[in-house]
């Protein structure tokens, strides 16, 4: 097992590299640069200014070269302005015009992010604080899903073809068919609107005080999350992720139950529900596993048309405002937490998948 961890350790350094360094490249094509340039100097400067803009602050140097100056293998670089004072990538970190003042390298490995464009702060504080919020939104996701997903599968998995099983395998396709955005338009339109929906039916009968009976903005959520401000987005995201689960779930039980210590179990005797919860609950959750590891990236990632639509300044409505901004550096760092969050979470669901199945262990 060490051995197996040191070499997928070392192909999970040298994939992050190479593709941090593909964003990098994109990131940074002369078009995104020049973007930038009318972005922070203004749009109607001329190009002769575009690239003394550019040469200020660094961005004219050849692109390897600011790359390991990004990641901190390389000296960061400085320029000396006509009244004698230094400025430069490291010399941001301090209030010192002077060189001495400053770290010669300052990059990923110093742990250092560089300062957003967007927002106005550095960058670490940026991603971090979006992060959490985030991750509170995916916690509360996988409480629902999780669950809920297992359940609709073992369920519709335990009798093949049986009323139970259709229904449920249609529900779980319907769910997985529905993308976010529809989804959590109906939700809005349905529980969060105060002249169309459930809201204005539950109103006139008095049933509710305010005006709607969910909060179709979860921006609240940051400060206090309650149930209402809260469960458009986690159901949003919870039944697109649940169906595809699901589904994993049902074929894998229903390849279970058809194996020979399961009939053998039934000839002995052995009640129904033992044979589900002590022979059969186990190996089927051994595919959906994975499944569920691989959704972790996912939420991080595909979380952005969610919390755009609910107002939730997460993570992925982050990477929005970055991309719509054209932030490099806030870019770069969302690029960095993805790629290592879905390879740190790979490596999780290969553990866990050895520990579940036995034969992979002894083998």
């Amino acid at each position: 097992m060490v051995s197996f961890l040191l070499r997928r350790i070392g192909v999970m350094l040298v994939t992050a590299l190479c593709l941090t360094f593909i964003v990098f490249y994109l990131t940074n094509l002369p078009a995104k640069l020049d973007t930038l340039a009318k972005t922070q100097a203004g749009s109607r400067i001329s190009d002769a200014e575009v690239a003394s803009w550019l040469e200020r602050n660094g961005y004219n140097r050849p692109m390897l070269l600011r790359y390991g100056e990004w990641l901190g293998v390389a000296p960061g670089w400085t320029r000396e302005q006509p009244d004698g004072s230094v400025t430069g990538r490291c010399q941001q970190l301090t209030d010192s015009t002077e060189p001495e003042a400053a770290p010669t390298r300052c990059g990923l490995f110093q742990g250092y992010w560089g300062n957003s464009t967007r927002f106005r702060a550095p960058v670490s504080e940026v991603v971090g604080a979006r992060l959490g919020a985030t991750g509170l939104l995916m916690m509360w996701v996988l409480i629902v899903m999780v669950p809920m997903a297992l359940i609709v599968g073992v369920l519709a998995g335990m009798r093949e073809g049986s009323r139970t099983d259709r229904g449920l395998s249609t529900f779980a396709i319907a769910s997985t068919a529905t993308p976010e955005y529809v989804s959590g338009v109906v939700f809005i339109a349905l529980l969060a609107s105060s002249t169309i929906g459930l809201s204005p039916l539950l109103v006139s009968w008095g049933w509710i005080d305010g005006p709607v009976l969910f909060q179709g903005n979860a921006r609240s959520a940051l400060e206090k999350i309650t149930f209402w401000n809260f469960a458009l987005p986690v159901m949003t995201i919870a039944l697109y992720g649940m169906g595809y689960i699901a589904r994993i779930t049902r074929a894998s039980m229903t390849e279970v139950m058809t194996q020979q210590y399961i009939r053998t179990a039934r000839l002995k005797g052995v009640s129904f529900t033992n044979i589900v919860l002590r022979h059969a609950l186990r190996n089927a959750l051994i595919a959906p596993f994975t499944v569920i590891m691989l959704q972790i990236p996912w939420l991080l990632n595909g979380v952005v048309i969610v919390e755009v639509l609910f107002s939730y300044p997460g993570f992925g409505w982050t990477l929005f405002e970055a991309a719509a901004n054209n932030d490099i550096e806030l870019l770069l760092a969302a690029s960095v937490v993805a790629v290592l969050v879905v390879l740190v979470t790979q490596l999780i669901s290969d553990i866990g998948y050895v520990w579940l199945n036995p034969r992979i262990r002894i083998s």
